[in-house]
């Protein structure tokens, strides 16, 4: 009975009207190229004042330096910008993780790489115009969170105003801009620029106005860097004009003004979708389709054995784990879905994320440890405090955090910006049985770990205008430090289910530098010593009893008064009580 829905009486009116119907085909902004995809070199931003011309400039000198096929390599991009080869080879690869498809010439955009398509380089530099969306109201900063999140820094009063400690003690977070109305200012932003991004692609042929500009169905492809159809049809044929070509004959080209049109119809559909729903949420109108995970949504697979919600707000690659506070968090393969997942807004946690993905955020959380299992292509980590991170990745870029430490298994250099205090990296120091194959799925080679050679840009980042105060000359961001050695801990991930407990030591398949290999040796001696002693112990059973009581009473003295309660549990497989009778023999 309690499953029947009681329809109600024909004469009553709906209390709120339907939800609007769902297009067919909806057109959404690539968010990777959005959150993962800016780079804060002055250089590459453009004013928008200029943005089409320069960039048309740029593509005459590009094309003239590259390489087979319209390529281009690090040499010739700093050459073009008169920037270091350094950050061009980082913009390159910046590229290359957040592009649609793996290019295979292309790999991961290092300097020996083949080089970028052109196209795709213009359409990257496009969009280091574009500016994120603030909160929807400014935050003030209070006497109350003064103390955990000081003012150290000239330009603290921009970018400290997201601190984790903030968020939870003013419940500012619903100010934050959700999924929603981000994705709305994305479709907003290429609706406003669509036409310059299609002259930029079009080519020049004879003719008159509108029909001297041309698109070949190869470069109209290209614009899926930037945008994607919900259901994963492809831009070609989806649009009229290309659909169903002969894949053995070329497709003629169209004039950009139909392609033009054709795009800006399906971008004015989105936003007029989004904003009907955006209408109805504020009328209270939650759907099982809403296109925001709430945080009831995120919460309702915990169990190891669970499966990702139904929720086709799904339907975008990504899982959230969210606002979690003084609990532990196991996401498996099976839990996760898609290959995104955001870590948001979680306090006093443990979470693991023990699965391959391509794309991981962690943003807003404070005294959490937090493992990533294996990243094929970015980590984000953003307005972090005084948390672990724990991370196998491609790339991992670090902004705006306090008093971290980051274990790092890490194909290339870690990229630091933002207005960071008192960071650490430590080589990777964790394993679980199936971490191996999870690396080989994504293309992490766990042979070059880079976890040691920060990367180091600016404090100010111009895509965001909180951290962008006019006036306010950029520095070079705080970089990190190496963790001492004698500091340095293996991370034990407890087995759930039932899997022969492996020691990262010898399990870890990232190898441990020398000198920190060296420590963990000398404590692994002193911890025998310790236990050939207790073994020795000539005692009665009544002694032994009464010397494990002891010892158990001033191990949880030590545990609760230690600062980093969370990380020291989740170091013992199993409870101290156990391990110590097995050592006592009682």
């Amino acid at each position: 009975m309690a499953d029947e829905t009681l329809d109600p009486p024909p004469d009553a009116a709906p209390s709120t009207p339907p939800p609007p119907a769902t297009p067919a085909a909806l057109l959404r902004p690539r968010r990777e190229a959005f959150e993962h995809g800016l780079l804060p070199i002055p250089k590459l931003i453009f004013p928008e004042g200029t943005l089409t011309q320069t960039l048309a400039q740029l593509k005459e000198k590009l094309a003239a330096a590259a390489g087979p096929g319209g390529r281009v390599g690090a040499a010739a991009l700093a050459e073009a910008l008169q920037i270091p080869q350094e950050q061009a080879a980082l913009a390159l690869g910046t590229l290359a993780a957040v592009l649609p498809a793996e290019d295979p010439a292309l790999g991961d955009g290092t300097r020996d790489a083949a080089g970028v398509d052109i196209r795709d380089v213009l359409l990257f530099l496009y969009i280091q115009s574009y500016k994120r969306l603030v909160p929807r109201s400014a935050h003030k900063d209070s006497p109350a969170v003064a103390d955990v999140w000081p003012s150290t820094s000239a330009f603290d009063g921009y970018l400290s105003a997201l601190s984790p400690i903030q968020l939870v003690r003013s419940n500012s977070r619903r100010f934050m801009p959700s999924q929603a109305d981000e994705e709305i200012h994305q479709l907003s932003y290429l609706q406003k620029h669509m036409a310059n991004i299609v002259t930029l692609l079009a080519d020049s042929v004879e003719g008159e106005g509108d029909d001297s500009l041309v698109l070949t169905m190869e470069s109209f492809e290209h614009l899926g860097f930037l945008v994607q159809f919900s259901e994963g049809t492809s831009l070609s044929q989806a649009a009229t004009f290309f659909a169903n070509s002969d894949p053995d004959m070329p497709a003629a080209p169209v004039p950009a003004a139909q392609v033009l049109d054709w795009m800006s119809q399906n971008i004015a559909s989105s936003l007029e979708y989004s904003a009907e729903r955006s209408a109805a949420k504020e009328s209270n109108q939650q759907t099982v389709s809403d296109i925001d995970v709430t945080m009831a949504e995120a919460n309702t697979s915990h169990s190891r054995n669970s499966t990702p919600s139904s929720n086709p707000a799904y339907y975008r690659n990504v899982t959230f784990v969210e606002g979690f506070s003084k609990t532990s968090v196991v996401k498996h393969a099976s839990d996760v879905k898609g290959n995104s997942i955001k870590v948001l807004n979680c306090h006093d946690s443990v979470i693991y994320i023990l699965a391959p993905l391509k794309y991981a955020t962690v943003y807003g959380c404070s005294d959490a440890t937090v493992v990533l299992g294996a990243v094929g292509k970015v980590v984000k980590v953003e307005h972090c405090e005084r948390v672990h991170i724990i991370a196998a990745a491609k790339r991992i870029c670090i902004a705006n955090c306090r008093e971290c430490i980051f274990y790092l298994g890490v194909n290339h250099q870690p990229l630091v910006l933002g207005d960071n205090h008192k960071l650490q990296v430590a080589p990777f120091n964790t394993c679980y049985p199936q971490l191996p194959d999870h690396l080989m799925q994504v293309g992490v080679d766990p042979s070059v770990n880079k976890w040691d050679q920060p990367f180091v840009l600016g404090v100010i980042d111009p895509h965001d205008s909180l951290s962008h105060p006019a006036g306010v000359s950029d520095v070079k961001a705080e970089s990190a430090s190496c963790l001492d050695p004698d500091l340095f801990t293996n991370f034990l991930i407890p087995s759930w289910f039932g899997d022969e407990r492996q020691e990262p030591t010898s399990c870890n398949p990232f190898p441990l530098p020398e000198i920190y290999g060296a420590f963990q040796i000398k404590k692994r001696s002193a911890l025998e010593d310790i236990q050939k002693t207790i073994r020795e112990l000539q005692l009665d059973e009544n002694r032994k009893r009464e010397f494990a009581t002891a010892l158990h009473a001033q191990f949880k003295d030590w545990l609760y008064g230690y600062d980093r309660i969370n990380d020291k549990i989740h170091d013992f497989p199993v409870s101290p009580k156990s391990s110590l009778c097995c050592e006592l023999g009682t």
